[in-house]
C-alpha cells in the first residue's frame, strides 16, 4: 500500500510541475497549427467564418483577403510568444483578444452556427464553441505570471508518508472517537 501511495504522490508531483508546461505546449500547437493553415486559401475550414465575422467587425473596412492574413498572423504570433514564453502579458492580452473575434459569431451569426435539426450546432458552431476551452487554458497560464502556481494539498500533505499510512485505533474508545473527529 505505501509503494502505492508513494507512486501516486509521485505523478501528483510531476502533474504540478509540469501541467501547466504541457498547457502552454499544446496551446501553442493549436494556434501556430490553425494560425498556419489560414496562411493558405481554401486549407483552413474556419476561413469563411473568419473573413465573414471581420468584415462585420470592422463595418467591411478590411477586405476578406487582408483580414485572413491579419487573423493568421495574430495566431502564429500568439502561438509564438507561447513557445517563447516571451512577452507573456502580451501574448495573452493578444489572445483574449482574438478569443473575442472567434467567439463573437455566436452572436453575430447565431442563424448559420446553430442551422442542424432541432438548432444542433453546425461543425462551425461546434469549431467556435471549442474555443472555450482555449480562454480556459490562457486564464490558468494567467493566472501563473505573477507567481501564482499549482498546489497538491495531497502532496503537501505526503512529504510524511505516515500521514497516509493507515492509522491503528487505540482500544479505548473514547479514544477512537477521538481520532475519528480529527
Amino acid at each position: 500500500m505505501l509503494c502505492s501511495v508513494r507512486a501516486k504522490v509521485q505523478l501528483m508531483q510531476w502533474l504540478v510541475r509540469r501541467s501547466i508546461m504541457l498547457l502552454r505546449v499544446s496551446l501553442r500547437a493549436v494556434f501556430i497549427g490553425f494560425g498556419l493553415l489560414k496562411f493558405f486559401p481554401g486549407l483552413s475550414p474556419a476561413a469563411g467564418l473568419a473573413t465573414q465575422t471581420t468584415s462585420v467587425l470592422t463595418l467591411g473596412l478590411i477586405p476578406a483577403g487582408v483580414s485572413i492574413l491579419l487573423i493568421a498572423t495574430l495566431e502564429c504570433t500568439i502561438g509564438l510568444g507561447l513557445i517563447t514564453g516571451k512577452f507573456m502579458r502580451l501574448t495573452l492580452l493578444l489572445l483574449g483578444f482574438q478569443m473575442l473575434g472567434a467567439m463573437s459569431p455566436l452572436f453575430l451569426f447565431p442563424g448559420q452556427l446553430f442551422a442542424g435539426p432541432f438548432h444542433a450546432p453546425t461543425l462551425e458552431a461546434q469549431y467556435v464553441i471549442k474555443d472555450v476551452v482555449l480562454i480556459g487554458a490562457g486564464l490558468v497560464i494567467g493566472a501563473t505570471l505573477h507567481g501564482g502556481r499549482i498546489v497538491s494539498e495531497r502532496v503537501r500533505r505526503a512529504e510524511n508518508y505516515k500521514s497516509y499510512v493507515p492509522r491503528r485505533y487505540p482500544e479505548n474508545p473514547q479514544s477512537r472517537e477521538k481520532m475519528r473527529s480529527r
